[in-house]
């Protein structure tokens, strides 16, 4: 049994820090807004 509780405590720790590492990825960090141009092929549009 306390095999059993170390393994889950340890897999509970490793949960814990990424899911805390994604929390501050996704409220801390702010993406670089920027324009885009993306050309597009006239053939693309053509319905074979």
């Amino acid at each position: 049994m306390p095999t059993l509780f170390r393994f889950l405590s340890v897999v509970a720790v490793i949960g814990g820090i990424i899911y805390g590492t994604i929390f501050a990825l996704a409220n801390f960090v702010s993406p670089k807004e920027r324009e885009m141009t993306v050309v597009v092929q006239p053939d693309k549009f053509l319905k074979k």
